[in-house]
């Protein structure tokens, strides 16, 4: 049975002394995964632009000027063929984002047919179409979907600067009919919103209190995008963020911790201290929607100096070339 967390526990383990936490957390991730394996995963916007939330941070937001160009849904065999590059590339699992407050009637069997096909070829697969029916959560279900992404963003508290289209509450009914289905759960948040400490121990606790943990877990780092309200956002201290990273993988011990957007400003001595810290996922390739990612070579390249391995490839490609 999963711990429940109140906040000056979570206080006290993220007050720690830096070196004391990346021990502590360190120790944890060892406890639980082989900390030398990283898994990768491919995310790509299939239909893009002219969402009707008023997420403060995107730039996909139809109550914003960023210059994004709209864009229709994907069709099948675009998707196809961008899985087949991520494969190829060495993700395992295969992410699919739709720009909607809830996935439209008519666009719903064709992305019905694209996880279909996505599992075909032998990725696992994930999507983020916003909010669900229980109808549409069985639908997922049943086409093959493993995951579902819906993310909480933020304390209940801070919640309310961030959105004001969607409630917090909306969303945790999204999550519980998703777990009621039998998908597993891929849910997290941003860091660097502006919030306090104690908005992202808050969140934290969200998410490890939840009825079940979320098998997946992205910490994101606010992107300030020309156009949206946090433009201006002052950059979160580094060490601050690794904390985060640290004190999640502590608190959700059994849980993929995706190291997510923002990875594009990180060192790659920053994102070896996130790994250390317990993040062993990331997003993999050119995008994450519309924001941009490390190349893939870049990545490639640092988990081989740093002697890791690709989660579930064959022993022959284990091994970053």
């Amino acid at each position: 049975m999963a711990r429940i967390w109140n906040q000056s526990e979570a206080e006290e383990i993220f007050s720690l002394p830096f070196i004391d936490l990346l021990f502590k957390a360190h120790n944890v991730h060892h406890q639980y995964f082989n900390v030398n394996e990283m898994e990768l995963c491919t995310l790509l916007s299939i239909k893009t632009g002219s969402c009707p939330e008023d997420c403060a941070y995107c730039p996909q937001s139809a109550h914003y000027k960023t210059g994004l160009q709209k864009e229709k849904l994907f069709d099948l065999e675009e998707v196809k063929k961008h899985a087949e590059i991520a494969k190829q590339n060495g993700a395992t699992r295969f992410c699919m984002g739709a720009a909607w407050r809830s996935p439209p009637k008519k666009d719903f069997p064709i992305v019905l047919e694209m996880i279909k096909a996505v599992k075909e070829i032998g990725l696992e697969t994930c999507v983020t179409l916003g909010m669900l029916t229980e109808i549409q959560s069985a639908q997922l279900k049943e086409s093959g979907l493993d995951f579902y992404n819906h993310n909480l963003d933020t304390s209940p508290a801070y919640y309310k600067k961030i959105i004001t289209t969607r409630t917090y509450e909306q969303r945790l009914d999204t999550l519980e009919k998703v777990r009621n289905s039998g998908m597993k759960v891929c849910c997290g948040g941003i860091i660097g919103m502006g919030e306090s400490r104690s908005d992202r121990i808050e969140l934290l606790i969200q998410l490890a209190n939840l009825p079940e943990p979320p098998t997946s877990v992205p910490i994101n780092r606010l992107i300030p995008i020309g156009g949206t309200p946090l433009e201006q956002t002052d950059e979160i201290d580094n060490l601050e963020f690794i904390r985060t990273i640290a004190v999640a993988r502590i608190m959700l011990p059994t849980s993929m911790i995706r190291l997510s957007a923002g990875r594009d400003s990180m060192s790659d001595e920053m994102q070896t201290l996130c790994f250390m810290a317990g993040a062993n996922s990331i997003f993999f390739g050119e995008k994450l929607l519309t924001a941009n990612n490390p190349d893939a070579d870049n990545d490639l390249n640092l988990l081989k100096r740093l002697g890791m391995v690709i989660k579930n490839q064959p022993k022959s490609q284990l091994t970053c070339q």
